[in-house]
């Protein structure tokens, strides 16, 4: 009898210690449960290791978050974005186009209003002129990272090679060619949005109109579309570029680019590696028919734009790290530039103080500042299936296929369907 109440006496008191024992580990998996959100983003390989490291600075800092991230070139990304948002598993926090704003949230619904987290996340870094650009129906949907604009880069080595001075207006660029193509070398280059904006430009300096107008509709007509045929037409058969579906980045390194077009936020990524090689990249003025008009018909816009989800269940943590994205000095360092100049007054300053704001691609964003002439982009100048037609429509008279003014028809009823 003794033995077995020995025997209850020491199970009940396992029965404590081991229960004593539960109680602490479930105390310690309390304190280590973590909140997960989500972060997705576009871009290259240099872009996902500085924000990977990023990342682990801010888990570093807030050891009650994980963050899971999603990645992938830009084409990637921009159709598994398209999914996620009609089935409404975006990412908590998310890298968007300027142009998905109107696409998904006409009415400010399509994202979070970042208004309603202004505690966590601080927008007075950010001026109402730039904040502007990221409100639809007067939600608050998303915060710009810096501004951007299509912009003419020239490799003045070549230039200086062939005695030329960098091009300046229409004229310049033919008369390059002209020299430069003996040697199989065009002046300029670029992929087909750099070049349907670069013959927006040419149509509206030589047609006086815009392509939208004030109240928002098409104001270029059939003959105005002709001009950008007519335009992109000669630019190829006269080897000032490449026709766009032959553009190769790597002929900017190898220099039979003399020049290219690409975004502010792109420059490095276009242009670093001819910057490497010990050539001296220019960022110029807007091409015009005179230079006192540079910048007329060259449009601006947000680089790109930080949003949250209207979905997510972790609204306060997901602002935690879309203001450490925005605003920290550890961002801003392992940033840099690479995004363009950021427009957050607290990322600009630790950049000054770094001394980062230097390079090509500081050099266009002041290009860009500096000008007066840039308008506001409709995001509609940036829709796929419009610039593809335009295309379309200039290869069918490079190849004798119609003639201008059955292009230019047949380019119409593409815009009329999609504006």
């Amino acid at each position: 009898m003794k033995f077995k109440r020995l025997l209850a006496g020491l199970t009940a008191f396992s029965m404590i210690l081991s229960a004593g024992s539960c109680g602490n580990e479930q105390m310690v998996r309390s304190q280590n449960v973590q909140t997960e959100i989500t972060l997705s983003w576009w871009g290259n390989d240099t872009r996902t290791e500085y924000t990977l490291a990023a990342v682990r600075e801010f888990e570093h800092l807030h050891p009650e978050i994980k963050v899971k991230c999603n990645y992938s070139e830009w084409s990637g990304y921009e159709a598994r974005s398209r999914i996620r948002m009609i089935s409404d598993t975006e990412a908590d926090v998310m890298q968007i186009n300027v142009s998905w704003l109107s696409e998904f949230s006409k009415d400010g619904a399509g994202y979070y209003d970042l208004s309603k987290v202004s505690d966590v996340l601080d927008l007075s870094n950010f001026s109402e002129d730039y904040l502007r650009y990221g409100v639809r129906n007067g939600v608050l949907n998303a915060v710009p990272i810096a501004m951007n604009t299509e912009t003419v880069y020239f490799n003045k080595t070549i230039f200086d090679r062939y005695g030329l001075s960098l091009p300046e207006t229409w004229d310049d660029l033919f008369a390059a060619a002209e020299v430069m193509s003996a040697d199989g070398i065009y002046p300029l280059s670029g992929v087909a949005k750099g070049i349907w904006l670069f013959a927006i430009a040419y149509a509206e300096q030589k047609t006086g109109k815009t392509f939208f107008a004030e109240n928002g509709e098409p104001g270029f007509s059939q003959d105005d579309y002709k001009i950008m045929i007519d335009f992109y037409v000669d630019l190829v058969n006269k080897n000032v570029i490449p026709k766009t579906e032959d553009f190769k980045k790597i002929s900017i390194d190898s220099g039979a680019y003399a020049g290219t077009i690409a975004w502010v936020s792109d420059a490095v990524n276009y242009l670093g590696a001819a910057v490497n090689n010990g050539n001296e990249v220019i960022a110029c003025n807007y091409t015009a028919f005179d230079p006192a008009d540079s910048g007329k018909g060259w449009y601006e816009k947000p680089a790109t734009l930080y949003a949250m989800s209207k979905n997510t269940d972790h609204p306060k943590e997901a602002a935690l790290l879309l203001d450490f994205m925005l605003n920290s000095k550890e961002w801003a360092l392992l940033q840099g530039v690479e995004k363009g100049i950021p427009i957050s007054h607290s990322a600009l300053d630790y950049l000054e103080e770094a001394g980062m704001l230097t390079g090509l691609q500081y050099e266009a964003s002041e290009v860009m500042a500096n000008n007066i002439n840039l308008r506001e982009m409709d995001p509609r100048l940036e829709l796929t299936s419009v610039i593809d037609a335009f295309v379309d429509a200039c290869d069918l008279v490079l190849y004798d296929k119609a003639t201008a003014d059955e292009a230019a028809a047949q380019f119409m009823t593409v815009c009329n369907e999609s504006f």
